[in-house]
């Protein structure tokens, strides 16, 4: 075997040189690949075995085959079983897919259709109290008319009793004055008139609370509403506000136009009695404000001051108990500024508010909507707290002030 690997060449007695693939033969060496060795994974000849693979284990081709052969059946065997469990995990996936397909359309349609019900209540809700709006409003019409034609037809009576006692009174015969003077019936007076009513709160109160809790439901509380961040529009509309001197306390001292109101402990600040004022440290503005979007901006001192706004008919008198009376009753609306959070007030309930302190704030009312907001104004513009109502008188800006604190009103040009 020595002599045929040096002399290249494999020569048997007796036998004639067979044809082999070149596949078939050792890359190295062009002898035939007859044996294969384990540790190098690979077919070898005999030279190989000589010089490579002399101490490695090696096999024949036949009994190697067999061995991959068992391994190679187990790999399809278990090809097989992945193939079959994943066409199962398929065929779930796609049964998943309708399912999803199938529950998101149902879904979508209960959610339209709950939305379209919705929709449709607040319509007929809406319809209803227009409809009842008009009604009332065509009866309070109807009583005004009413009540002016028969002053108008006591007036018609006046003006032809002036004219007749005139004519009367310019005759130069005394016989005839004295048998015409019987024939004129004395003037009566009219009938006293009951004031006709128009009270838009009566009307819209039996869905007043109802449009409250569906505005601050859909506005506020609702996933992903916009309503609760700072809208690009605050700025827009801006008051000038002036402080009333007439209602302001006794120890508020206004100055710089009414723009500036400071409270000034032990001292009376009051302007000379003009009218009723407010008893608490408070004072109302001169401008009050109906339909339409409104919006100021105060600065204040510190904490410990009240700002809000107001229907006219605000207690004067100072509550027992209460240092001041913004957002006590039910037509009136504040935000306490503490050191450390706010406190929203409105008929007597507090609403906490957890916000850094802000020295200058921002006032949003937009009256139409029913939607009064306050803002801290920094370097952003930040939400603190928002009131849904439904409106029905004009609403004016009010001031709480404690001891030392001040409150400047900011004017734009």
């Amino acid at each position: 075997m020595v002599e045929l690997a040096r002399d290249g060449e494999a020569r048997v007695p007796g036998t004639e040189r067979c044809e082999v693939a070149p596949g078939e033969l050792c890359p190295q060496h062009g002898r035939p690949l007859e044996l294969y060795c384990e540790e190098e994974q690979r077919c070898i000849c005999c030279v190989c075995t000589i010089q490579q693979c002399q101490r490695h284990r090696r096999v024949l081709l036949e009994e190697e085959r067999s061995k991959k052969q068992a391994l190679l059946k187990e790999s399809l065997e278990k090809a097989q079983e992945e193939s079959e469990k994943i066409k199962q995990v398929m065929q779930k996936l796609e049964e998943r897919t309708c399912s999803i397909k199938d529950s998101s359309e149902e879904l979508k349609s209960t959610i339209l259709n709950k939305f379209a019900l919705l929709k449709k209540a607040l319509e007929d809700c809406q319809w209803q109290t227009v409809a009842r709006i008009e009604r009332e409003q065509a009866a309070a019409l109807e009583r005004v008319e009413e009540d002016w034609s028969l002053l108008k037809d006591h007036l018609d009576l006046l003006t032809q009793h002036r004219e007749r006692a005139q004519r009367l009174l310019a005759c130069p015969n005394h016989r005839t004055f004295l048998q015409e003077f019987p024939l004129l019936p004395s003037p009566k007076s009219p009938e006293v008139l009951v004031p006709t009513e128009f009270n838009a709160a009566n009307i819209v109160k039996p869905i007043a609370e109802i449009l409250i809790d569906v505005s601050r439901l859909l506005l506020e509380d609702l996933p992903g509403s916009v309503a609760s961040k700072a809208p690009d529009t605050v700025g827009q509309d801006h008051r000038n506000l002036t402080f009333d001197p007439k209602t302001a306390n006794k120890h508020l001292k206004l100055s710089k136009g009414n723009r500036k109101a400071k409270h000034s402990p032990g001292a009376i600040c009051g302007q000379p009695e003009q009218g009723p004022r407010f008893k608490p440290w408070q004072v109302l503005c001169t401008q009050g404000y109906g339909h339409g979007h409104h919006y100021w901006e105060v600065e204040v001192s510190s904490h410990s001051v009240v700002l809000g706004v107001t229907y006219r008919s605000l207690p004067w008198e100072q509550q027992q108990g209460q240092k001041f009376n913004i957002g006590l009753n039910g037509g009136s609306w504040g935000l306490q500024v503490l050191e450390d959070c706010y406190l929203a007030w409105h008929k007597g309930q507090r609403e906490k508010i957890r916000e850094r302190f802000y020295k200058n704030l921002g006032v949003s009312l937009d009256y139409s909507k029913g939607l009064l907001s306050f803002y801290g104004l920094g370097e952003t513009t930040q939400l603190i707290h928002s009131f849904h109502n439904v409106f029905t008188e004009p609403l004016y800006p009010v001031f709480w002030l404690c001891e030392g604190r001040t409150v400047m009103l900011c004017q734009w040009e």
